[in-house]
């Protein structure tokens, strides 16, 4: 009998570590087979739809652009005065403007270039330093140069430089 029993416990060693290792091997083959197809689909582009974002870059890669021309505005050097000291705004900017205006507005720049003079005078210096009042000066530029030059013709005004010194 203890034969038997010796038997039976080295049976009980050896049942174990051979179920336990096939389990394994199976699901580290099915691992590798499935990490793989995924890798192979998502290349194919069967998921996440490459075959889209390639179709539409090969179509039509860019836009045309419009047809604009910049005019430079001449530069404007501004004296201001603060409580009887002064100050200076150096100011310098280009017109966004539609191809066939373009002509016409480099024959009005004397006129831009006086409404802006002007209007830059008339703001206040504590207006003129602040960084977020840009936006509104920029805006009230661009219409009053619309105004000067015509409906239509001048798309945006772009400032080049503004220095308050």
């Amino acid at each position: 009998m203890a034969d038997a029993e010796i038997a039976d416990a080295n049976d009980a060693e050896t049942a174990p570590k051979k179920s336990l290792k096939m389990p394994i091997i199976i699901g580290l083959v099915l691992a590798i087979l499935g990490g793989a197809g995924g890798y192979f689909a998502v290349q194919m582009g069967l998921l996440f739809g490459r075959e889209d974002e390639t179709a539409q870059t090969e179509e039509a890669p860019f836009e045309a652009l419009p047809d604009i021309a910049f005019v430079p505005v001449d530069p404007l050097v501004i004296s201001l005065n603060e409580n009887g000291t002064n100050r200076y705004l150096k100011f310098r900017a280009q017109l966004e403007v539609r191809g066939p205006a373009a002509d016409d507005v480099q024959q009005l720049m004397p006129r831009v270039v006086d409404v802006l003079n002007n209007y830059l005078r008339a703001v206040d210096v504590a207006l003129l330093s602040e960084t977020s009042a840009l936006v509104g000066l920029r805006a009230q530029m661009l219409r009053r140069v619309q105004v000067v030059v015509g409906h239509g013709r001048v798309r945006d005004l772009l400032i080049m430089e503004f220095v308050l010194n």
